[in-house]
């Protein structure tokens, strides 16, 4: 299960991650209200959960958690929080949170909401494709297809092709690909794109799709409709 923890005191944020991670979590943080928008909204966004701080620099904790919102972003939310006054917990409820700490808090409790937001039943999500031609790209089922043939995408693909579909044409620098696709805190080679776009070639090419992704010299990749 991976979690975007959004916290600007790094000492706590650090704790939270620290314990989070040994319970078996993926935990990515973010300690400014800037990086964490960039994070949260993301159409990339693969997260499970959320725990964000309401006080943060730059955008605060309710504006990140409204724009998930409108965005369609359903994961669940726990706002951390030392505002403890009724009006700022019903503010933060209404405003898209799905629970509400107050700090201090101890660990073990917000393990314990963790656990018990996962356990809720997921949210029917509506069956929304990406289509160019003959490809279509399924974003719940991570399925790709073309005429009556589809495949699995593992994860890292998915997000690939992904990005090429929403904007056919465009031209995306390896390093645009690395900043969409990987987590900027991993360390990641730039031929690990390369080796990704090889593997999405193969998949067209086995569903023979009119779809390519073509390389541009000193540019990056695009994905283009080959014509006859």
């Amino acid at each position: 299960m991976k979690i975007l923890l959004i916290e600007d005191d790094t000492q706590l944020c650090m704790t939270i991650k620290e314990q989070l991670t040994k319970e078996g979590y993926i935990v990515d943080t973010c300690n400014t209200g800037d990086e964490a928008f960039l994070y949260a909204v993301s159409a990339d966004n693969d997260y499970d959960l959320a725990i964000i701080d309401r006080m943060l620099p730059i955008i605060d904790g309710l504006s990140i958690i409204k724009a998930m919102r409108q965005k369609n972003i359903q994961i669940p939310v726990i706002i951390i929080t030392g505002m403890s006054e009724l009006n700022d917990k019903i503010e933060g409820l209404d405003n898209g949170a799905d629970d509400y700490l107050i700090k201090p808090f101890h660990i073990k409790e917000l393990s314990a909401r963790i656990r018990a937001l996962i356990r809720r039943p997921p949210q029917i999500k509506e069956n929304i494709t990406l289509e160019i031609d003959d490809l279509s790209l399924n974003l719940a089922s991570h399925q790709l297809s073309c005429n009556h043939n589809s495949l699995l995408l593992t994860p890292k693909e998915f997000h690939l092709i992904q990005i090429f579909l929403s904007s056919p044409g465009t031209i995306f620098s390896r390093e645009q690909l690395l900043q969409k696709v990987w987590n900027t805190n991993d360390e990641v080679e730039p031929g690990n794109v390369d080796n990704y776009i090889y593997f999405l070639r193969k998949r067209l090419k086995s569903l023979n799709s009119n779809c390519c992704i073509n390389s541009v010299y000193g540019s990056g990749y695009r994905l283009e409709v080959k014509h006859d």
